[in-house]
């Protein structure tokens, strides 16, 4: 009985590393399709979520996206929406947003980028404060509180 355990013991450990071995040089192929899956997707708390609204100005543009509320274990009743202007962005911006695409504005926004300074006036009462003001790559990112 004892051999059996050990010929098989040592069998498996045979095949185990076969198969990484087979398997090693393929695995940036792989992983690469397993990342395309249609079922593979980011964490909207990391990507803002997806864009719902994009608005054109003169010099920038205006994505307004999803609001998240994604937690550990369902929903949670505070999330975030996030705001992204993208392009030549002036020194001071203010814009009005509506985020539940109700055609009704739900808050006032105005950054100062020199101080980077952002001042939030809720038109609805469902928004709350300024989570997250910060410059991007692209342009400006802002996160703002709201409740479900």
């Amino acid at each position: 009985m004892k051999k059996l355990k050990l010929i098989s013991g040592v069998l498996w450990a045979v095949l185990c590393l076969v198969i990484v071995l087979v398997l090693f040089p393929g695995l940036n192929a792989i992983s690469g399709s397993f990342a395309r899956l249609p079922f593979m997707k980011i964490n909207p708390n990391y990507t803002g979520g997806e864009i719902a609204r994009h608005i054109i100005e003169a010099d920038y543009s205006i994505d307004i996206r999803k609001p998240v509320f994604d937690g550990l274990a369902g929903e949670r009743r505070k999330g975030f929406v996030q705001v992204d202007w993208r392009g030549e962005i002036p020194e001071i911006l203010s814009d009005t947003i509506d985020y539940d695409l109700d055609d009704k504005p739900d808050f006032s926004i105005s950054i100062l980028k020199s101080l980077a300074k952002t001042e939030i006036r809720p038109i609805s009462g469902r928004v709350g404060k300024v989570l997250v003001s910060t410059p991007a790559s692209y342009g400006w990112v802002v996160r703002v509180e709201v409740i479900k």
